[in-house]
């Protein structure tokens, strides 16, 4: 049995990505529970979310999870999904004030952080976890039967 979810090539240093990916979200994730006024519930709230709660519990929720997911390299291209999605809604939501009030250049500059997450998720969605990874480990002690190897 295939599991093509699991597949990544033998790159060594995927693994830097995927720490920098994973230690952020988990980070960010973390914080929507410490400073629940400021990175959290409070933050969707003033964003004009609906049920900012439920989404700043739900949100943090996923980057914690995908976050360990993502450093472990397990499940790796199913975890940057959903944290491609966050940054997505993230960049749509936050930085069109930036841009409608204070142009490109602030734009770009307030969203660098933003960009490099999105970008290094969908790098992972793409690559996979590369050798050191727990994705890499599972694929490998299988021969095509499914079989240990």
């Amino acid at each position: 049995m295939k599991f093509p979810y699991l597949t990544t090539d033998n790159s060594k240093t995927t693994i830097i990505i995927r720490m920098i990916v994973g230690a952020v979200f988990l980070s960010e994730g973390i914080q929507k529970f410490l400073f629940p006024e400021l990175r959290g519930a409070g933050r969707f709230e003033k964003i004009g979310f609906p049920e900012p709660d439920m989404l700043g519990t739900l949100v943090g929720s996923f980057e914690i999870a995908c976050g360990i997911l993502v450093i472990t390299g397990l499940l790796t291209r199913l975890a940057n999904i959903p944290l491609a999605v966050i940054m997505l809604v993230a960049f749509a939501t936050t930085k069109s004030e930036v841009y409608a009030n204070e142009g490109f250049w602030e734009l770009l500059h307030g969203s660098r952080t933003d960009w490099s997450m999105l970008l290094g998720s969908i790098f992972l969605l793409i690559k996979g976890g590369g050798r050191w990874s727990v994705d890499k480990a599972v694929t490998t002690t299988r021969n095509t039967n499914g079989a240990p190897a």
